[in-house]
């Protein structure tokens, strides 16, 4: 079964949480928080959260056990851009400054095996 948690409006760049997300993407979920645990990245501590959380829905919500569960897909999308402001440039132009945010969403399954690159389904 398929559980998933989202955070929405993360004040980060979707393409610095991409990085994250993708490195993530087809692990086993215990490796996955080790994985964030120790990574330098900024967004891997938004992501674990996301990921504790997934964890913690199947456990409560559903009585899933969590043991076997894997990270099926993890996406980083952008969200919407907060007010713009504007920086003075050159020749009395203007620069936008634009302060993106992103969409972050795991989703967690026990009916799939780990693997290196990706995820297959357990055998029948």
């Amino acid at each position: 079964m398929q559980v998933r948690a989202l955070a929405r409006g993360v004040r980060m760049s979707p393409q610095k949480a991409r990085l994250v997300v993708d490195a993530i993407r087809g692990r086993a979920a215990v490796e996955a928080l080790a994985f964030l645990d120790t990574s330098p990245k900024a967004a891997s501590e938004v992501v674990a959260k996301i990921l504790r959380s997934a964890l913690a829905n199947a456990a409560n919500n559903f009585s899933l056990n969590t043991e076997g569960m894997v990270v099926v897909s993890a996406t980083a999308d952008k969200g919407p851009t907060l007010p713009r402001r504007l920086r003075p440039r050159a020749r009395g132009q203007a620069g936008v400054i634009e302060k993106k945010t992103t969409h972050i969403t795991v989703v967690v399954s026990n009916d799939i095996e780990p693997t290196r690159r990706g995820y297959k389904r357990k055998p029948a």
